[in-house]
């Protein structure tokens, strides 16, 4: 099996670590870009640098929903700064445009070179917006760079402007020129150039709307960008959503398998223990130590619908519904996404476990295998996705809706097609009328639609841990959930009591005051002992009304006047280039 990011030797003959840098040869340019195997070579090396599975599975680390053992500097007031950013590296554009700069050979046909430009473009086009998220204005750069360019190395950044202009033409011609149209679900195809089109127009619409950007081209030009490439892909590309003989395992097997379920993934990173490429998915969501012992947050999982399509947080008495009552007659995915009552592992049963690892109870498991052979280094063999289906329905209809004009059967094969998978059971086929109070005062207090409400909510369900949350935050500039959100857990009925998780006969934890030394009952073997406060290093605390809470004592921090939203330039970036100006908030 090939791994997504092998990197062919011939390709690596041109790397370079600046914009200015010559490639250094060891193959003549003819063996290269005079072949369609040359072409193919080269081109396999940009996949290495688009987002890795690793970035994949990790990439909601730092997010308002996931409780972690150690906040990251950019949310601690004070300890991000310009000293320390990253992010500022152009070897992959040179790379890119390498390629697009030479592949001119009167040997090859226009449609062979225009499909291996087209790949070229696209991934210019992934680099570029990641560039444009992370920094806003960036300088565009269309070919290899000569050391003499002086105007162009020196230059001041181009505009958000012309950078996103430029990246929608690369992503049109990659789909206009890509000959690929299925493939592994490891490769680039031209439905893959439409999907990022989708994600990319809909992140930059949103950008624009809601941070109010007086830009020449308005949100709604790219609210339509991103309906018609969805369109075109709904309506003519290989793609469904994965429906397995259990729906129960409908959505998590996608990010199980050995091999990308090409039904629904459109890109992936693929592993292999034959060839020693593997991921360590499990290590890093199963240890105590290795990872950030990420645990989801309460307010979260109260976003999950009930199975009959209702909120859950209209029963009655959610607050004080104990692990075992609440994770009952829920929304399929969430069974699928964190340890719940009937998890196991091995046969045997795998409740959540507070003795090494979930600090709130609510355990993920959409990454990591069943076997724990798996936990103890990088072992894994799952494929990662990086693009499926189920995204660009909700880019479709939340880009729809931003129009205005979603409506009940654009409702039904989106929205309704993942709750239909997920075992909800009503409210499928008709667009909901009344605004969940809960949801819109916990996570989206501006939006006052009840459709926009919802299709908000089926992204957050349905993307969680995908990497996507961070992104989502800051385009609809509700960065202060970073900062807000409670870090609550799973209701705890009374300290000092033997509590039964999974309702399986067996105990599996108690907590007791943390001021004392133990719990002031026996405890038998195997059962986990959570001290609640009593120390100052201890961030394990109860809420008032009985539920868990993590990290309260350490302040999360988010500057609300545009600052977070970007990343600072490196300040030796600006060392080297007089002209480039700082991101507002942060000092050079």
């Amino acid at each position: 099996m090939k791994r997504l990011f092998y990197i062919p030797v011939v390709a690596l003959l041109f790397s370079s670590c600046e914009l200015n840098e010559l490639p250094k040869a060891g193959a003549t340019e003819d063996d290269i870009f005079g072949s369609e195997s040359g072409l193919k070579n080269y081109s396999n090396s940009f996949y290495r640098n688009i987002t890795s599975g690793s970035d994949a599975y990790k990439g909601d680390a730092m997010a308002d929903y996931s409780a972690v053992n150690s906040l990251n500097d950019f949310m601690v007031g004070g300890a991000y700064s310009a000293e320390i950013s990253s992010g500022w590296s152009w070897t992959t554009l040179r790379n890119i445009n390498q390629l697009i700069a030479k592949c001119n050979s009167p040997k090859l046909s226009d449609a062979i070179k225009n499909n291996y430009i087209g790949l070229a473009r696209f991934f210019r086009a992934w680099f570029y917006y990641e560039k444009v998220v992370r920094f806003g204005d960036v300088p565009w750069v269309d070919h290899p760079l000569a050391v003499d360019e002086t105007d162009i190395l020196k230059a001041p950044r181009d505009s958000r402007e012309a950078v996103m202009k430029h990246i929608m033409e690369d992503l049109d011609f990659a789909y206009a020129n890509i000959t690929n149209t299925g493939g592994d679900g490891s490769t680039v195809n031209k439905w893959t150039a439409l999907g990022l089109k989708t994600r990319i127009a809909l992140f930059e619409g949103t950008f624009r709307k809601y941070h109010k950007l007086n830009l020449a081209t308005q949100p709604e030009v790219f609210f339509q960008m991103a309906v018609d490439a969805g369109k075109i892909l709904m309506e003519n590309g290989p793609y469904g959503l994965n429906i397995s003989a259990d729906p129960k395992t409908s959505q998590r097997q996608l990010f199980t398998s050995n091999t990308p379920v090409t039904k629904e993934v459109m890109l992936a990173v693929t592993f292999s223990k034959d060839l020693a490429l593997l991921n360590d998915a499990n290590w890093w969501w199963t240890s105590a130590t290795y990872g950030p012992r990420l645990s989801l947050v309460r307010p979260f999982i109260n976003s999950f619908l009930n199975v009959d399509g209702t909120p859950y947080t209209d029963r009655p008495n959610f607050q004080t519904e104990e692990f075992y009552e609440e994770c009952q007659n829920r929304d399929l995915r969430l069974s699928q996404l964190i340890r719940t009552p009937g998890y196991s592992r091995n046969g045997q049963p795998a409740p959540p476990n507070f003795a090494s690892f979930t600090y709130t109870g609510y355990q993920p498991i959409k990454y990591t295998l069943d076997d724990p052979y798996y936990d103890n280094g990088g072992y894994n063999t799952n494929a990662v996705p990086l693009m499926r289906y189920a995204e660009i329905l909700l880019n479709y209809a939340e880009a729809k809706q931003e129009l205005g004009t979603f409506n009940e059967a654009d409702w039904s094969k989106t929205i309704g097609a993942l709750r239909s998978r997920a075992g909800i059971t009503s409210g499928t086929n008709t667009l909901p009328t009344k605004v969940d109070t809960y949801l819109k005062n916990t996570f989206f207090p501006e939006v006052n639609n009840p459709v926009l409400l919802e299709i908000r909510r089926e992204r957050q369900v349905e993307l969680a841990l995908e990497g996507f949350r961070f992104n989502d935050l800051k385009r609809w500039k509700l960065g202060p959930l970073m900062a807000n959100l409670p870090w609550t857990g799973i209701y705890i009925p009374a300290l000092d009591k033997l509590i039964d998780i999974d309702h399986n006969g067996t105990p599996d934890v108690v907590f007791y005051d943390g001021s004392k030394s133990a719990p002031s009952i026996t405890v038998p073997a195997g059962v986990a002992k959570v001290a609640i406060g009593g120390k100052s290093t201890n961030f394990q605390t109860m809420t008032s009304d009985n539920h868990l809470e993590w990290f309260k004592a350490v302040k999360r921090t988010w500057d609300d006047n545009n600052k977070q939203y970007l990343y600072p330039i490196p300040s030796a970036a600006i060392v080297l280039n007089g002209n480039l100006t700082q991101n507002p908030g942060w000092s050079k």
